[in-house]
């Protein structure tokens, strides 16, 4: 999950899809090229459905219209065009309302393998196809009023990201005995869609507590992955996530 304190409102805010340049087009088509082959085995079959459903391809930058249309015909829910990373407040307060705050931008070509921003792509084409599951939306929407109620609370907020970064950015899940990957910050990546299911990092049940103790970086493939069984299993937790985030936070109120 990625906060910054510097855009406070989206007043004017939106894709305009005739800006978008000849690079722009060509960075799509190799992102999405590059990384749609390992998909098939790599990918959960929710995602590969989605995909399907939300019509996107190799030769076309989605646009948010289009996109809007179908993900409210499925769940309710919708893309609201960000400039970039938006605020605590913000970021849950749109989700907690359905609405998925998306960049509008793609990286350069000379920003292909690395970029320390989430662009489009990694907003779009890895985060969308799982909002047409609504078993994982439940969960979305869930997770984000958790953030909406806690989000003056800067140390309950560290600790949910730690749920948020586990599940939605780089969880797994088990799918006819296998891991298969959910988490969005995976599937935007050709090298971590490899190293995850390989046997060099670690693999953990899905756990809330383990997970809410458990720090994680940003700048470096993660080194555990956790495993749930179903996204149902995720929306189940939600109680539990709340008791053990106020439990922790007076616990580390009072002890530090």
């Amino acid at each position: 999950m990625e906060t910054k304190k510097n855009i406070p409102t989206l007043k004017d805010m939106k894709q305009v899809y005739e800006a978008y340049t000849e690079e722009d087009h060509k960075v799509w088509k190799i992102l999405f090229d590059r990384q749609i082959v390992n998909l098939p085995e790599a990918a959960t079959r929710e995602y590969l459905i989605g995909l399907e459903k939300i019509n996107f391809t190799a030769d076309q930058i989605p646009n948010f219209e289009e996109t809007n249309e179908i993900l409210r015909s499925l769940t309710g829910w919708e893309l609201v065009a960000v400039e970039g990373i938006v605020d605590d407040g913000l970021f849950f307060e749109l989700m907690s309302n359905k609405k998925f705050p998306a960049t509008t931008w793609l990286r350069k070509m000379s920003e292909l393998d690395y970029l320390e921003e989430p662009d489009m792509f990694h907003d779009v084409f890895a985060h969308v196809p799982l909002l047409t599951n609504q078993a994982f939306v439940d969960f979305l929407q869930a997770i984000s009023q958790i953030g909406h109620d806690h989000a003056d609370d800067p140390v309950a907020i560290d600790l949910l990201s730690r749920v948020y970064w586990f599940t939605v950015e780089f969880g797994l899940i088990r799918e006819n005995g296998e891991p298969r990957i959910y988490g969005a910050g995976i599937l935007s990546s050709a090298g971590e869609t490899e190293f995850s299911l390989s046997p060099e990092p670690r693999h953990f049940e899905y756990h809330v507590e383990q997970i809410l103790n458990t720090p994680y970086r940003k700048d470096i493939f993660q080194d555990r992955y956790f495993i749930i069984d179903s996204y149902e299993q995720l929306y189940n937790s939600i109680d539990e996530i709340k008791r053990g985030l106020n439990e922790k936070v007076k616990k580390l109120l009072i002890f530090g």
